[in-house]
Parts: structure tokens; C-alpha cells; sequence
């Protein structure tokens, strides 16, 4: 059986963009001209996962109206004859198939994913941080689907970080199984650098199977008194059954307003309308 579900946890508060996230979801916040979550449910989509389940908490119903109709919205654009603007709307509700579930108090990504285990049913999913934002050819989810053995086994995507830094990712290490392949046999959520066991951190990209839930459930408070999915899924580590694959692509972490404006500036150099304009305005600047 095949993933045809993701999972996208998005009920975090956006501390390091306040004040602005006291009002938007750090989700909704634009990347040129579309919200970073669309780029990560268009990946998604891409990649054949068009069922989108998302994790939410009190204060994101933006998210969730973003990808409803607007039946006003839509008959006040067809009458003053914008049909590309309406276009436009109209394929924000198209996009996927989305349905959301609450997560009522923060208790961790564990705790966020397991908040689906209803939606996503008895069968392997994905799920995918939308902070990590992944330009590729080849989806990046799509990357870990093309090497996933069985559906009771789970694939990670990794990426090598500075060792200096390894405190501030999940990190993995085990043998090589091939080009940018290992099998993980250690999974440690932000060691100090003296301390880990590589340097290769995971990204915001997995594929498990349905029963990290009952995992999920069973698994105490980790790192920060948080239900920690590293800690769900070393136990199938344990086992022998996780992959990491080092995806290709340009990578950025939306999660911070540095890392947010990095993906910006790729993405507005790449627009067909606003790529030109973008690359003069660089110029001007430096």
C-alpha cells in the first residue's frame, strides 16, 4: 500500500515572527505571491498525496479559509471580469483535498502527528513540516516515496548540517546503503556537538507507517517535556526499519524571518513575472 495522505502540523504559535503572528498564522505568510503552506501542499499533490490533514489550533481558521471557497469573493471577481485573479482563487480551493483536526494544547510534533491518527486511518502517510520549504525538480517527498521499500517501513529525509550546530536539529546516523542512502540506527533529538553521532540532521519530511501512532501513544515526554516524533520513530530505528535519504534541492527554513526572506528572494527571482524586477532591485541594493 502506498501513502496517498499527508500530514502537516500547523498549530505552532510563530514566536520568532511576532508580533505579526499575533494576527496570521506564520503559515499564511506570503512567499512572492502565495502563502509558504500552498508550496508545501503543492509538493504534496506533486508527489500523489492529494488528501491533506491538518494539524491546527485555536487561532489558524485563516488556513483553513484559504483553501474554502469564497462564493462572494469569487461572484464579485467574475463581475467586474477578472477571470485570471479568479482563476487564481478558485485553485486555492482546487489544490487538495483538505480536512483539519485540532491539537487543543502544544505538546510537541509527536503529539501534533498523533492528533491524525483518526484522519489518516490504518495505512502508511506522510508527513511534512511546513517551515521546510523544498525546491526540486523531483518533489522531495516524492524522493523518499521513490525508495520506500514496504509500508511498514519509514523514510527520513536528512541533510548535512555544520557540526557546530547540531543542537538545533534531530539528528541520525547509520551505515550506508548507497549513494545518500543510510539506514538509521540512531536517532537523537539536538545533541550538543561533543555528543553527535553525525552531522546529518532530518528535515522536515517522513514517511511512516500507520503504526507510529499506537508508538505515538505510548511514548513519554522527550527532549523540552515535549512528545518528540524522533523519539516514535527510533523505536522503529530499533528495529531496522528507517531509512534516511539525503534529498536534492534548494532548502530553506521559513521558520525564521531570515530563512523566509532567503526562500523569498529564490522564489521572486524565478517568477516569470516579478524575476526581472526582483534581479534589478538586488542590483540597486548591492
Amino acid at each position: 500500500m502506498r501513502a496517498t495522505k499527508a500530514v502537516l502540523p500547523v498549530a505552532g504559535m510563530g514566536t520568532r515572527f511576532l508580533p505579526v503572528t499575533k494576527a496570521v498564522p506564520k503559515e499564511m505568510l506570503p512567499l512572492v505571491d502565495r502563502p509558504c503552506l500552498a508550496y508545501v501542499i503543492a509538493e504534496a499533490v506533486e508527489a500523489g498525496l492529494g488528501d491533506i490533514v491538518l494539524v491546527t489550533s485555536r487561532g489558524k481558521s485563516a488556513i483553513e479559509d484559504y483553501f474554502d471557497r469564497s462564493p462572494a469573493l469569487e461572484a464579485s471577481l467574475a463581475a467586474s471580469g477578472k477571470e485570471a485573479l479568479l482563476q487564481e482563487v478558485l485553485s486555492a480551493a482546487r489544490l487538495a483535498r483538505v480536512v483539519s483536526v485540532r491539537q487543543q494544547e502544544p505538546r510537541g510534533l509527536g503529539h501534533a502527528v498523533l492528533q491524525a491518527a483518526a484522519a489518516v486511518g490504518n495505512q502508511p502517510f506522510a508527513v511534512i513540516l511546513p517551515d521546510d520549504i523544498v525546491d526540486s525538480p523531483i518533489p522531495a517527498i516524492g524522493q523518499l516515496l521513490a525508495v520506500q521499500e514496504s509500508p511498514d517501513q519509514a523514510v527520513v529525509a536528512l541533510r548535512a548540517v555544520p557540526r557546530e550546530k547540531t543542537n538545533r536539529y534531530g539528528i541520525c546516523a547509520g551505515p550506508s546503503l548507497g549513494p545518500d542512502r543510510i539506514r538509521i540506527e540512531v536517532m537523537v533529538e539536538k545533541p550538543a556537538p561533543e555528543t553527535a553521532p553525525s552531522n546529518l540532521s532530518v528535515v522536515g519530511r517522513y514517511l511512516l507507517p500507520a503504526e507510529i501512532f499506537e508508538i505515538l501513544a505510548h511514548t513519554p515526554p522527550g527532549r523540552g517535556g515535549e512528545i518528540q516524533l524522533t523519539d516514535a520513530i527510533a523505536v522503529l530505528a530499533g528495529q531496522g526499519r528507517v531509512q534516511g535519504v539525503m534529498f536534492s534541492g534548494a532548502h530553506f527554513d521559513t521558520g525564521s524571518p531570515v530563512g523566509l526572506l532567503a526562500a523569498s528572494l529564490h522564489y521572486a527571482l524565478k517568477h516569470p513575472t516579478y524575476g526581472a524586477e526582483t534581479a534589478e532591485l538586488l542590483r540597486r541594493l548591492t
